[in-house]
């Protein structure tokens, strides 16, 4: 596996191969990330992971400075899932001047739900995402479900801009106890990870109730939100969606049921598909 930190060295090693298959990261990473990798394998001819922890998504509160940096650790797991390449570029290489191009993407996909509790954050995510891309030569892209509003964020850029990049979503990994796998749960104590336990449970009892007929979207939301609240979460948001464009969900559509709650500090996020 190679190891490369500069765009000139990644596109010269990347001149032999015609579909790569990529998945960026920002490392720290977890099985669910592993999976991804794998699951790339066999779509392209060279499997690409990029680690890159990128400023423009964070917040000036947020866990920049914080957010593990652990390359030697990922690439091991990188190494040993199969990946060909791994881009880890330093932030002057990405970044050589402030960057004052960016992506907006559209405020009725892009500022809600994530977007209104992070403002920005999916224009730091889309730039940085076009960049890799480019840098990458791309063919595939892929990207878990559980940022699912990422997803669908990027699949939509993607598809505006008429890339020749095919953006593939990962099932969400979770652990044998159903918490969803993110690299900001090592920021849980273990008592913490025990009740972290509640946000998926949270969202099963909203699934299970949609799937029996509970048409009452408001109130099974606010529910949602007491019951989060009641055992001492910070919840941002509970919302059933329409997958497709997470607008309000009419008779029929598929939806998704996403969440975002504060556990003492950490912020965790998961959703499931109706």
């Amino acid at each position: 596996m190679q190891i490369i930190h500069t765009i000139a060295e990644l596109r010269t090693a990347l001149n032999a191969y015609r579909h790569p298959a990529v998945v960026p990261t920002m490392g720290n990473l977890h099985a669910g990330h592993l999976a991804l990798v794998r699951q790339a394998k066999p779509l392209g001819d060279v499997t690409v992971s990029t680690i890159f922890v990128n400023r423009l998504q964070f917040a000036p509160h947020e866990d920049f400075d914080t957010y593990p940096r652990t390359l030697e650790a990922d690439c091991a797991q990188l190494e040993a899932a199969g990946c060909d390449i791994v881009f880890a570029p330093k932030e002057a290489e990405l970044y050589p001047q402030p960057q004052t191009f960016k992506m907006h993407p559209p405020t009725e996909l892009a500022d809600i739900l994530e977007g209104h509790f992070r403002p920005g954050f999916f224009i730091g995510v889309c730039t940085v995402v076009m960049k890799l891309l480019a840098c990458t030569q791309a063919r595939t892209a892929l990207f878990g479900k559980k940022d699912y509003q990422q997803l669908m964020v990027i699949r939509n850029m993607v598809k505006q801009f008429a890339l020749p990049v095919d953006v593939i979503g990962g099932e969400t990994q979770r652990n044998e106890a159903g918490l969803a796998l993110s690299s900001r749960n090592g920021y849980l104590s273990p008592t913490q990870r025990e009740e972290a336990l509640l946000l998926s449970a949270t969202l099963k009892k909203i699934v299970a109730a949609l799937r029996a007929g509970g048409a009452d979207i408001n109130a099974l939301e606010t529910e949602a939100m007491l019951t989060l609240r009641s055992a001492g979460w910070m919840p941002d948001y509970v919302a059933v969606r329409r997958q497709a464009d997470l607008q309000a969900p009419q008779p029929g559509d598929p939806m998704v049921v996403l969440a975002a709650a504060r556990l003492g500090s950490t912020r965790l996020i998961d959703n499931m598909e109706v």
